[in-house]
């Protein structure tokens, strides 16, 4: 790997980790507490929650007919993204021990806390929920799929692609082929230090 590479990897890893700091000051601000992965609110922010919460007739009444007639279609996608879960799951649970690839935890992609907020009706809970569940679930596919490329094709792409997932950037350079040959086993099987990356 490129020193200058690793070395701007390692500053976009701190940059994430002080971002990670200021949310956590940003939570304090507004005295949510994460205790043991479970969210702890003061009694006086609950209180000021549910005042908040708008009534669940009046959400309806406010909403533009267009955006209810949507809902079914938003909705829809509901039945692929249950399909694609279970593939997904079924997939890495077969092949990635064959392979010696680290399976990827589903709960750590799939966060549904929001549910919790007392300022949110039943129609944004459950908004929420689905936005939750489908957004989390392409991130847990995304992160198997990336383990899998790291398996069977650790190489970057000749052009540029936008937003490539977290393990890409330690990929072996398009056309460096007797990198390929030399290093390709050592990244196939470089799963521990992306996990002591991560955490």
């Amino acid at each position: 790997m490129n020193p200058r590479i690793d070395a701007l990897i390692r500053n976009i890893q701190a940059l994430e980790e002080e971002l990670e700091a200021e949310l956590a000051k940003r939570r304090d601000e507004f005295r949510i507490r994460l205790r043991n992965g479970k969210i702890d609110y003061a009694h006086e922010l609950l209180q000021e929650h549910r005042r908040l919460k708008a009534s669940l007739p009046q959400y309806i009444v406010k909403a533009k007919p267009l955006k209810v007639l949507t809902a079914p279609i938003i909705y829809s996608l509901i039945v692929p993204f249950v399909l694609l879960d279970l593939a997904v799951t079924l997939y890495q649970a077969i092949c990635f021990p064959i392979y010696g690839i680290p399976k990827v935890k589903r709960k750590d992609y799939l966060v549904f806390d929001r549910g919790r907020l007392a300022y949110l009706n039943l129609i944004e809970k459950i908004n929420c929920t689905y936005c939750s569940y489908g957004n989390g679930l392409l991130a847990y596919v995304r992160e198997i799929a990336a383990r899998t490329e790291q398996h069977w094709c650790p190489i970057k792409h000749a052009r540029r692609i936008k937003s490539p997932h977290a393990w890409y950037n330690r990929f072996l350079d398009y056309g460096d082929t007797e990198t390929y040959r030399r290093e390709i086993e050592k990244i196939r099987r470089d799963f521990e230090k992306k996990k002591s990356e991560q955490s």
